[in-house]
């Protein structure tokens, strides 16, 4: 048995905390100044972690690797299990030439160039985000805004701002999921909370877009839209967050808010233009109404078939009576080397207890699982033949090598973090704050998405130091945790990796990358401010 210890070398809790975010310092250092890529960083950042578990906690290395190895596997199950299958699904569609029509089939639509952008780049990138996560909505979205004749600075600009809506609940939920297997917290619990936080957000984000791309009488002159897909975005995804947990919330409530815009552009006719700020009227992208052949229902339906089969499975795997049976075959095993032989001390515990490591192998209940079953229906149901079959997912794990390294890195590291004591001696700092954590909170998050590009991996970096401190200070751990993911979501548009990707689908110049990000960054940090402003509400008024 090993005791964790806070306080580093004997020193004061200032200078405990400053080395206890070494590792942090180095992905902030190698991502934000030297601007290596996130598996590099990630592995860095584990490397630094070990050494202070071992040289600064003095924890054993047997428990120190061990610890690692818990994180790695959890990474890559359930964690890249999701992302895996999510990713083979998108890239069937593209390969039978369905996505084509599916993105036709929106762009077509109308012609007005704001209605364009709440399809594409919220609603529908929030579907893309809520099936496939991971910078692929950015990424979609992003190339199709620009296929419609979009500036692709503009068209990069958009979707990063849209994507702040969904990212809480990315990938079939896997950030809110993450986060309930890091804290131990009920994952329905989470689920709900992040959906208060985030529902209020989502409210006014379409009407946020618009007026920061085109200014006040481009949001004058479409107000129609921008309210119904406000209303109905953040009214669906409080009430599937709330009442049906995080993995249908981003698929349901995209769907909504699509179906609810296209009912308005059957009625609403704009009477102006959009004119991008600081462009003048003969830079504005020309509205000219599209004339392709029309695609008959027959065939959109057939093409949207792959997402049908996910809704559907996702449903299914999330019935409780059927969840029961797929649960019957689970594996759970103690971890070697780990289980209950870490002792976590007060003031992080009332008393000395013992730091369970139990791995679930719950290989046929996992969502993850839900989602390969689509896959394999899908490419049934459109005649992929086995050989085609294969090398979609042969360029699946090609394109998932370094996704991977980076999340299982990440995770080994947040894993080493909360089982040396470090995770703790940042909660016991950051508990100094007092009354006003709920805020910092926020910014905890923001912090951990704009170093990781990743809000499950922010999750897995801070979520147990949330709830560590919330327990310090008598505020809800529910509540804390749920801000770390929800005050992430607004770093996910100042992050390399994002910006890089959505400069990559839009052919983007390098000089226009910089200029993106002093775009999104104040916009960034407003967006936060305002999250740690309704976690204070939560906190200490509706919750009071």
């Amino acid at each position: 048995m090993w005791t964790q210890t806070y306080f580093l070398f004997g020193t004061g809790l200032f200078t405990s905390a400053l080395l206890a975010a070494l590792p942090i310092i180095t992905l902030l250092v190698l991502l934000g100044v030297l601007r290596k890529p996130a598996w590099i960083a990630g592995l860095a950042g584990l490397a630094v972690t070990i050494a202070l578990a071992i040289g600064g906690y003095h924890m054993p290395v047997s428990m120190a690797l061990s610890a690692a190895a818990h994180g790695a596997a959890f990474g890559l199950f359930p964690i890249s299990w999701i992302v895996l299958w999510a990713i083979a699904l998108f890239r069937l569609t593209v390969e039978t030439g369905n996505f084509e029509v599916i993105k036709e089939s929106i762009g077509r639509l109308t012609s007005d160039r704001r209605m364009q952008a709440l399809l594409i780049a919220f609603a529908f990138g929030a579907f893309i985000e809520g099936a496939a996560g991971f910078g692929t909505p950015v990424a979609i979205a992003a190339a199709m805004l620009t296929g419609l004749g979009f500036p692709p600075f503009r068209a990069a600009a958009i979707c990063l701002l849209a994507n702040t809506a969904p990212v809480a609940f990315g990938s079939i939920g896997i950030p809110v999921i993450t986060l309930a297997g890091i804290t131990g917290l009920p994952l329905d619990k989470l689920s709900g909370a992040v959906g208060r936080l985030c529902a209020p957000v989502s409210l006014f984000i379409p009407a946020y877009l618009i007026l920061a791309i085109g200014g006040i009488p481009a949001l004058r002159g479409a107000l129609l839209p921008v309210i119904v897909a406000g209303v109905s975005f953040a009214s669906t995804q409080f009430f599937i967050s709330n009442y049906l947990g995080p993995q249908l919330t981003d698929i349901g409530a995209s769907l909504v808010t699509m179906a609810a815009l296209i009912a308005v552009s059957r009625v609403w006719k704009p009477a102006d233009k959009l004119v991008f700020l600081n462009e003048t009227t003969q830079a504005a992208v020309v509205e000219d109404e599209l004339s392709p052949a029309p695609l008959g229902l027959g065939r959109v339906l057939y093409a949207w078939l792959p997402y049908g089969f996910l809704v559907v499975c996702v449903l299914l795997w999330g019935f409780k009576p059927f969840q029961n049976i797929l649960n019957i075959p689970n594996i759970n095993f103690a971890w070697p080397f780990l289980h209950d032989l870490v002792l976590r001390m007060p003031p992080v515990t009332q008393a000395p207890s013992p730091y369970h490591a139990i791995y679930s192998l719950n290989w046929l209940s996992a969502s993850g699982t839900s989602c390969m079953v689509a896959t394999l229906l899908s490419a049934v149901a459109l005649r992929v033949s086995p050989r085609r079959f294969a090398g979609v997912m042969l360029a699946t794990f090609r394109q998932l090598i370094f996704p991977t390294i980076t999340v299982a890195s990440v995770l080994a590291m947040a894993f080493l973090l909360n089982y040396s004591g470090a995770t703790s001696t940042f909660g016991i700092a950051f508990a100094s704050t007092g009354v006003i954590f709920p805020f910092f909170s926020a910014i905890l998050g923001w912090l951990g998405v704009f170093l990781t590009g990743s809000d499950t991996s922010a999750n897995a970096l801070f979520g147990n130091l949330q709830v560590v401190t919330a327990t310090r200070l008598g505020l809800d751990p529910v509540l804390l945790a749920a801000t770390n993911s929800v005050g992430g979501v607004m770093g996910k548009m100042i992050s390399l990796q994002t910006i890089s990707i959505a400069a990559a689908a839009t052919t983007m110049g390098t000089a226009e990358q910089s200029k993106l990000f002093r775009f999104t960054l104040k916009h960034s940090l407003l967006l936060v401010c305002v999250i740690g402003c309704i976690a204070m509400l939560y906190a200490y008024v509706l919750h009071s």
